[in-house]
């Protein structure tokens, strides 16, 4: 178990998504982890349960070296994995071959941190966030984070204990409330958009043959960009109160969510790591 600061300890972190943009949430942890600063509750969604997973293990550089250095070798996205799988990912290399072979997941560490992760998953048969951990079967644990990082279209449906799954960014894109009620009225909250973001309102709706078998998840991906600007509401009102600390990009964030330009890529993790010494130094 690994010890944590003791005024950190009422603390909850919360971990957004935006699949490549989660770079800059890499170069935050990292600092986190170079300046002893251990949550005793994380959750994340999509990237950032990914990346939150590295966290929880310990294993400072690891979310690096996947999302950057991993991907100049790999260029795991691409039109080319979509016509051969209907994902733009190669989740094959992610969620097998770099956990379980090329870049290998600490998963006793995971199972010995001592503090609680939850990735969120958005389920496709009730329309509705789920908040999932595990800590003793790892391949549970790796469909979970590929359930959560599966976006809808742009992947195919996962399953989890037999239950369809996509992106937990659909119905639950920053989990805030989540970590409120699990009892941390204190928490870090850490964004992959500047502060003035806001999703454009949804005019076309996604059309009734997508997901045909599941007219709540459809639902939930028509309501996304009206649930996702309230919640960022939520964290302005929040934050000016004093009641929460958030670290988001200061930079305009220029990375596209499937971006491919390792520059970018890298100097947004680099970003990342400064944002970070700049907004939490001397807060804990």
């Amino acid at each position: 178990m690994i010890a944590q600061k003791e005024n950190i300890k009422d603390y909850g972190l919360v971990l957004e998504g935006g699949a490549m943009r989660g770079v800059f949430t890499c170069g935050v942890l990292d600092w986190m982890m170079d300046n002893g600063l251990h949550f005793p509750y994380v959750v994340g969604v999509s990237a950032g349960a990914c990346n939150g997973a590295s966290y929880i293990s310990g294993q400072r550089g690891r979310a690096k070296y996947s999302n950057i250095d991993l991907f100049e070798k790999y260029r795991y996205v691409g039109l080319k994995y979509y016509v051969r799988s209907r994902n733009i990912l190669d989740f094959d290399l992610l969620f097998d071959d770099f956990p379980n072979k090329i870049i290998p997941f600490d998963f006793e560490a995971y199972r010995h941190s001592g503090k609680r992760f939850e990735s969120v998953v958005s389920n496709c048969l009730t329309g509705r966030a789920e908040y999932m951990e595990e800590y003793g079967n790892d391949k549970r644990l790796l469909d979970i984070l590929k359930a959560s990082s599966s976006m809808p279209v742009f992947s195919p449906i996962a399953y989890v204990d037999n239950t369809p799954m996509l992106d937990g960014g659909v119905c639950d894109s920053i989990p805030l409330e989540r970590a409120i009620a699990q009892g941390y009225g204190k928490n870090v909250v850490v964004l992959t958009r500047n502060k003035s973001y806001r999703k454009k309102k949804t005019v076309l709706k996604m059309p009734s043959f997508l997901y045909k078998d599941y007219p709540l998840m459809r639902e939930a991906v028509n309501n996304r960009n009206e649930i996702y600007n309230a919640q960022l509401d939520l964290i302005d009102r929040l934050e000016e109160e004093g009641q929460i600390t958030v670290v988001r990009p200061i930079a305009p964030m220029t990375i596209d969510r499937l971006e491919k330009d390792v520059n970018k890529l890298t100097y947004f993790y680099d970003h990342g790591y400064e944002c970070a010494e700049q907004m939490l130094k001397g807060l804990f």
